[in-house]
């Protein structure tokens, strides 16, 4: 491609970032608007133009996914010699190049996995620590030594930010935990990650000849993603950079949901203000979404009050698509069952299952999914997480739970059997205050005491009927994984698209999280249900579940973050409710307390019987029912669904709760057509 066909390419915002060829440069880019289009085309236009030498151009950024992408995208365009690596990688690459220089000899092992030397730092305390404590640990050392916080500095620098020491340690433990680990570090003679930067970074910053040569090599950087980078990473790419201000940063204030891993928008937000004169482009237009999905996320992002920076308000380039979803399921088991339902039909619809996603806040909720969509017939795979009976707590918990099934006593219900063997194993009623992976696993035994209380409801069910329940479930992960649907928490998806997405879980809970008790943790519970609405690209469905358990109270409230965007807000309208086995059924204006009173009496009738509550009548029945508000047996037998049976047992009992309510939505008169 000539410089002119790299610019033709283009639209007008991404040509003013490809013009933009000296820095201090800072683009600012929403989801799906071409920003690393934008910046391989920069890329390439400097090279055409003369301007950047290939091999002194070096694009940073955050995983090996996008760095390959980056390559790719620039081998296309025709140039080859430029370094597009993440942070550790081209870090590594350059310590490893001057460590027998500096140092002498091969540069030190580095440790693949911090847990071992964790354990045997909080051994040399005598902290008493399990596997979940280890791993939490390990967390924040990793926090820590990316936020450039020392052991000696641990204490105040996380009390000036209120910031929990984990697995229920106080902060002078932890400080005194992480100067253990580095002596372990020392005395096995390895390195981590981390410091492969720090390293690196203290090398050019202490040796004059080290940093002229690779300054002299890289004239250029470009880092994507810039609202992740952590004071570490920073710390780094001032050092590759020595004052010179050839610098492009590309990033979404609103896609920062990272922080508790050292990530920090501030770098972002505050570049026009470190780098003064630096030229802003802003990418806006979003060719990834139909303006029906934009329109979502910008009004999500929108509501977040005054913290932070102006979000970007995309603007959808797609032709229009269909209507986004919102269905509020009676709970978790309709979810689960409606959604796999709805990808069913997508994918005999021509929709490929591998462009389809469930996305969830934390990995223990794709236990129901991984279930329905096996029962479904629909292949997946789980991203980001293990398979939830490959995951340790939940193998361990089934061992003990066979090792009670051979001397139980017959005579203790089996919810109490499961749930005192699980509080051997550290289940708790309540889950855990603490964040990481103790509340991964406390959801996971908690999800195992869900299931013995939803087959204890169905039937007279024992303990070895509950093993036989777990096997199969266990067996059927064994579906196909090509071209499967995929399940991912939030986190996880982040950098992703696909054409159908279904955000599951989104009640209060769970988004936000219950952890964010901050306002700073629940503006990035914000962003993070942006960044899973932005991740589709045609079809996105939004859904709830109002209890835990078939038939349990529904106490749950759908998030905060979509008060006055849920349909049910303000006038009545066209909208999806739960139908059979939670499918989606679309009904015209309806009385929503008729509704709301009739599934109540319907869940009261339900229990008394011992059923299911969509065998007495379904969703959408009660939805006709609010709808026309029939006035006579006559009236209600013309409604889809209910037959002569339901009508001489239920017709009765749905006529006097209808009598009851003496106008319908605007003033209809009851009984009125809707038209």
């Amino acid at each position: 491609m000539s410089a002119d066909e790299i610019l033709d390419a283009l639209d007008p915002d991404q040509r003013a970032v490809a013009l933009a060829l000296r820095g201090p440069v800072c683009v600012l880019a929403g989801a799906g608007t071409g920003k690393t289009r934008a910046i391989t085309h920069r890329i390439a236009y400097g090279v055409r133009t003369g301007v950047y030498t290939p091999t002194t151009v070096l694009a940073v950024t955050f995983t090996a996914r996008a760095a390959g992408e980056m390559r790719t995208r620039l081998r296309d365009l025709g140039v080859a010699g430029v370094q597009a690596r993440t942070f550790h990688a081209a870090a590594l690459r350059q310590l490893g190049f001057f460590w027998p220089k500096v140092v002498g000899g091969a540069p030190p092992r580095i440790l693949e996995h911090k847990a071992p030397a964790v354990a045997e730092a909080a051994a040399r305390l005598s902290l008493s620590v399990d596997r979940i404590a280890v791993r939490d640990l390990a967390g924040e050392v990793e926090w820590a030594k990316v936020s450039l916080v020392t052991a000696d500095d641990y204490v105040r620098a996380t009390t000036a930010i209120d910031r929990p020491a984990p697995a229920g340690f106080d902060r002078q433990t932890v400080a005194r935990l992480l100067a253990r680990y580095e002596d372990v570090k020392t005395e096995r003679g390895v390195i981590d990650f981390e410091d492969v930067l720090l390293m690196l970074a203290d090398m050019l910053g202490t040796r004059g000849d080290v940093a002229e040569q690779v300054r002299r090599q890289y004239r250029h950087f470009v880092v994507d993603e810039y609202q992740d980078v952590s004071p570490l990473q920073q710390f780094l790419l001032d050092q590759w950079l020595g004052g010179r201000d050839e610098l492009c940063v590309v990033g979404d204030p609103s896609q920062t949901i990272y922080s508790f891993t050292g990530a920090t928008p501030h770098h972002l937000l505050t570049f026009p203000t470190v780098h003064p004169g630096a030229q802003v482009v802003r990418l806006v237009r979003d060719y990834r979404s139909t303006p029906q999905v934009v329109g979502l996320a910008n009004r999500v992002i929108a509501q977040r009050g005054r913290r932070g920076a102006p979000a970007l308000e995309l603007v959808a380039q797609r032709p229009a698509g269909p209507p986004v979803g919102f269905t509020a399921y009676d709970d978790d088991e309709s979810e689960a069952a409606g959604i796999a339902s709805r990808i069913a039909r997508l994918l005999a619809a021509g929709t490929r299952a591998s462009e389809v996603a469930v996305l969830y806040r934390t990995n223990a909720q794709s236990e129901a999914f991984e279930q329905a969509l096996t029962a479904a017939g629909v292949g997946y795979l789980v991203r980001g997480g293990e398979r939830f009976f490959a995951r340790r707590e939940v193998r361990e918990a089934i061992v003990l739970l066979r090792g009670a099934g051979r001397s139980a006593d017959a005579d203790t219900p089996m919810t109490q059997v499961v749930r005192d063997v699980l509080l051997s194993a550290g289940w708790s009623p309540d889950p855990p205050a603490a964040r990481g992976a103790a509340r991964e696993r406390w959801e996971s035994m908690q999800a195992l005491v869900a299931l013995a209380d939803d087959l204890a409801a169905r039937r007279q069910a024992s303990l070895v009927d509950l093993l036989a329940e777990l096997d199969e479930r266990a067996a059927a992960q064994h579906a196909p994984t090509v071209e499967g649907v995929t399940l991912a928490s939030l986190h996880a998806a982040k950098g992703l698209e696909w054409d159908a997405v279904f955000l599951a879980g989104m009640s209060e809970g769970l988004m936000p999280i219950s952890l964010a008790e901050t306002d700073e943790a629940v503006a990035e519970e914000r962003r993070l249900l942006y960044v899973g609405i932005t991740r589709a690209r045609e079809h996105l469905e939004v859904s709830y579940a109002r209890s835990r358990t078939p038939g349990g109270r529904a106490s749950r409230r759908r998030t905060r973050f979509l008060d006055g965007l849920w349909p049910e807000d303000g006038a009545p309208r066209r909208r999806s409710v739960a139908g059979p086995h939670g499918r989606a059924l679309l009904t015209g204006e309806y009385d929503e307390g008729l509704f709301a009173e009739l599934r109540d009496w319907r869940a009261q009738v339900a229990a008394e019987v011992d059923r299911p509550a969509f065998t007495v009548v379904s969703d959408a029945v009660l939805a006709a029912v609010a709808e026309t508000r029939p006035g006579s047996m006559a009236d209600l037998a013309r409604i889809k669904g209910i037959g002569p049976l339901k009508l001489d047992q239920f017709g009765p009992a749905m006529l006097a709760l209808v009598a009851g309510h003496r106008s319908g939505p605007g003033g209809r008169p009851a009984g009125a057509e809707v038209r």
